[in-house]
């Protein structure tokens, strides 16, 4: 299915959407675009399983892709098709109340601050977030 495709895929969304693991991707790229290299930290795979996983999820069309130097970003992408659109954003909301979506979102916030940190060149101030 491609981006914007008025004659959606049902069957592949709902197979994209059908794996705990692409569900787990999903949750992490709620709101914000995740480096695969988080990916990898936060579920405990391997970088070849959890790329296998973001290409079936790319070719269903809810996730796109941007290279920045030997990383890969991924996020998810606005639905055009209405059915879509109303599918994942239900399937997004309802991360909300489960305890591993939620613990999976804890442990890439604290990820995401802890890698912040490193790059703060020596010498220079701290940002007043990363003082404490």
């Amino acid at each position: 299915m491609k981006h914007g495709s008025k004659s959606a895929d049902l069957a592949g969304v709902f197979a994209a959407l059908s794996d705990a693991t692409r569900l787990r991707l999903l949750n992490l790229m709620n709101g914000r675009e995740v480096c695969v290299c988080y990916f990898v930290e936060i579920l405990g795979q391997g970088q070849p399983k959890i790329s296998r996983h973001l290409a079936y999820l790319r070719k269903a069309g809810l996730v796109t892709a941007r290279r920045e130097g030997k990383w890969m970003h991924y996020r998810i992408v606005p639905q055009a098709d209405e059915a879509t659109a109303s599918i994942l954003d239900a399937v997004l909301a309802s991360f909300g109340s489960d305890r591993q979506m939620q613990a999976d979102r804890a442990r890439l916030d604290r990820a995401c601050c802890a890698r912040r940190t490193l790059v703060v060149p020596v010498g220079a101030p701290r940002p007043a977030a990363l003082a404490q």
